[in-house]
């Protein structure tokens, strides 16, 4: 059963439900308000602005007319004045419980409207009825109800419309216009037109219509708005731009590769959209009771007041009273609004910090997670790692290693083949014509040359097939010695020679691991590399926990050992061969500029390729799930407590006198109860989900290779 993305009550989707589509979805709604509220927030905000200036100075002449007026007709004045009260800022409430009984369910706006009606409409047959009755009116409950209550919705208006102010302003960052090369000639198009493979130019200040990459130029970017790098970022041929990034110093060409819904602009907002319906399993129970509330609260309202009626001694009035103050006190939108507007709030901080959850069920799971599994290269150590050295085996000659291995690399999206690629064209080394390539995750990459097969392998891979590396022996030596990695150039099962392959630590990693061993997680580097170079990078980054030498088979198994040992496992990492222990970690974290596969498996995207994102992502997690816990324990105390005060359990204290007041005390508390819940969510924006943090020394690494096959 679907809930209202506003309310958060539950509301039949059938034929005459109120529903609205909105980039292919469907959503449903208990009321007008609500759906006015979703589709049209600043017209609604409005619209509550104007019954808002009308309710207050007639509610407040109401209450000094009834207790300060003496002259001859003053009640019958304030009679006029509670009905416009009564039936102009609250006709939206008739109006809520029209559509609720239309659709055959139960909304907030029967609670109010039905408490209200029941103290307006006494006091109106006491006026018709003098002598019948007693005396007293309540004119003045009935408008500081509908005063106050509306007072509150509009204030959770504002803090919803601050809540939702990520999606806002992604909504401001794409150009009205895109300059776009077609035909040898510059058009202007609007950002929609934008299709793949189309070459954009972008002055200095422009901001770029779609994601690409550029072709031509060099220059630096402003993302803050979207990743929330706050430094500029350098761009040059081959490197990622965002749509609404802000170009910087020099003209650049930018080949679009994800236009309209593809986007990152896109998919942050449909994130931000889908947390407004989100449902974590925290939710539940909630649910369940937000689905019977009004029913069950209608029910006690009429139970404590016939009660006290005939069993307590109350007179009419009381008992009347009884049944509007339980009635307008209840407060289901607590229950409905508990998970989404913190979810909202938290995907929205999120975001700003370059971290996508995929759906709300990814919050959770990542705020659970009590240790981390991450991969080395490009992860905790730069994502484009040099290609140091070159050497060959006589006859061969390291340009023709070179050009062999950059054949073979031609193809993949794995950081090293970048190395190789970006080395061979500092070398002015034109890549083999390599045939029939593919790509063996965690091994290496095959393929044919003049029909001889030919081969990239890594160290291990090379190891594990038996082929000579005597040749090679004392390269060999001095990569594993300085904590580099390697991989082989073989041909027909002969070695051609070998590329040394350097990593440095990435910027930010230190104090990530920092932030994240005071958060109680601890991190195991898991690596395809060889002891050598995962021993060197762990002793600089001060991990104790390393396993060298993984296939992605093996990584797979390690996430399913920690889960056997009772861990939440996060899994971080950047490549193909990252993509299945992505996929079966509590949560996969994927970098962004890593492999696609890789980003397409995790449940969690760092758009930047920067592992600080990690404790960014897993802290603002934890903090989401605890607001979430928040809201639903307000929500669950505001009517546990407040609903016995409302049927009468400080009356034995009190005496019935507190009856006085009680109705306009409830109704400001339910007016207040769900700005509170949003207030609570908002409070997600507040403060930085990292900082700075000095690394701790961690002991010497055990490192611990994988078993030889």
């Amino acid at each position: 059963m679907p809930t209202d993305p506003v309310c958060g009550m539950f509301v039949e989707a059938g034929p005459e439900a109120l529903q609205l589509a909105r980039e292919n979805r469907a959503y449903y709604f208990c009321s007008q308000t609500c759906l006015r509220t979703f589709a049209e927030p600043e017209h609604e905000r409005a619209r509550l602005a104007r019954r808002l200036a009308v309710a207050w100075p007639l509610s407040v002449l109401v209450l000094l007319l009834t207790y300060f007026a003496s002259f001859p007709g003053a009640v019958l004045l304030v009679a006029g004045l509670a009905a416009v009260v009564q039936f102009y800022p609250g006709w939206g409430f008739y109006r809520g419980t029209y559509d609720a009984f239309r659709q055959r369910t139960a909304n907030m706006d029967v609670l109010i409207a039905f408490g209200t009606s029941v103290a307006f409409l006494y006091s109106v047959a006491v006026l018709a009825l003098p002598g019948r009755l007693p005396s007293d009116t309540y004119f003045d409950a009935s408008s500081l109800i509908i005063t106050l209550i509306l007072t509150g919705n509009y204030l959770e208006h504002l803090t919803r419309v601050r809540a939702g102010s990520s999606l806002l302003r992604l909504n401001d960052l794409l150009p009205s216009r895109a300059e776009v090369v077609r035909g040898g000639a510059v058009v202007s198009i609007p950002p929609s037109e934008v299709q793949v493979g189309d070459r954009m130019r972008v002055l200095p200040g422009g901001r770029f219509a779609a994601d690409g990459v550029v072709r031509v130029g060099r220059t630096s970017i402003d993302e803050s708005l979207l990743t929330g790098e706050s430094t500029p970022v350098a761009k040059g041929p081959g490197d990622r731009v965002l749509a609404g990034a802000v170009n910087g110093e020099g003209p650049v060409e930018v080949e679009a590769t994800g236009v309209g819904s593809d986007t990152y602009v896109a998919q942050v907002g449909q994130l931000l959209t889908d947390a407004e319906m989100s449902r974590v399993p925290l939710q539940q129970t909630a649910d369940r009771i937000a689905s019977v509330f009004v029913p069950v609260v209608l029910g006690l309202a009429l139970a404590a007041a016939l009660a006290w009626y005939f069993l307590g001694g109350a007179g009419f009035t009381v008992a009347l009273l009884v049944l509007v103050t339980v009635s307008i006190t209840a407060c289901p939108c607590a229950f409905g609004i508990a998970t989404p507007a913190a979810i909202l709030v938290g995907t929205g901080r999120a975001a700003e910090e370059g971290v996508l959850f995929r759906g709300g069920d990814a919050i959770e799971r990542a705020a659970r997670a009590d240790v981390v599994l991450t991969d080395k290269t490009g992860t905790l150590t730069r994502g484009s790692p040099e290609l140091a050295e070159v050497r060959s085996v006589l006859p061969h000659t390291p340009g023709e290693v070179l050009a062999l291995a950059a054949g073979l690399e031609s193809g993949s999206e794995h950081v090293l083949a970048r190395a190789v690629e970006a080395h061979a064209l500092r070398e002015k080394t034109r890549p083999a014509p390599v045939d029939a390539v593919r790509i063996e995750p965690g091994i290496g990459v095959r393929g044919e040359l003049a029909g001889r097969t030919v081969a990239l392998l890594r160290g291990d891979a090379v190891r594990a097939e038996g082929i000579d590396l005597t040749p090679i022996a004392d390269g060999i030596r001095a990569a594993e010695l300085a904590g580099d990695s390697w991989s082989a150039v073989v041909g027909e099962r002969e070695v051609w020679g070998m590329l040394r392959f350097r990593s440095t630590v990435g910027p930010g990693v230190p104090a990530a691991l920092a932030r994240l061993r005071e958060m109680g997680i601890a991190v195991v580097m898991v690596t395809g590399d060889n002891p050598a170079a995962a021993a060197s990078a762990a002793t600089a980054l001060g991990i104790s926990d390393v396993h060298a030498g993984v296939t992605p088979k093996g990584k797979v198994e390690l996430v399913e050992e920690y889960r056997r040992r009772g861990h939440r496992v996060a899994f971080v990492g950047d490549g193909v061969n990252d993509a299945v222990a992505l996929s079966a970690a509590d949560v996969g974290i994927a970098i962004g500029t890593g492999a696609e596969i890789a980003r397409e498996s995790g449940q969690v995207l760092l758009v930047r390729s920067d592992f600080s994102g990690v404790p960014a992502a897993l802290g603002i997690a934890r903090r989401t799930v605890a607001r979430v816990r928040g809201n639903l324990l307000w929500a669950v105390g505001y009517n546990l407590v407040l609903l016995p005060i409302a049927a009468g359990a400080l009356v034995p204290a009190l005496g019935f006198g507190i009856y006085r007041v009680l109705p306009i005390l409830g109704a400001l508390a339910m007016g207040l109860s769900s700005t509170t819940v949003v207030l609570n969510s908002l409070s997600l924006r507040w403060g930085a989900p990292g900082g700075r943090h000095r690394l701790r020394a961690g002991p010497r690494p055990q490192v611990v290779p994988a078993p030889t096959p």
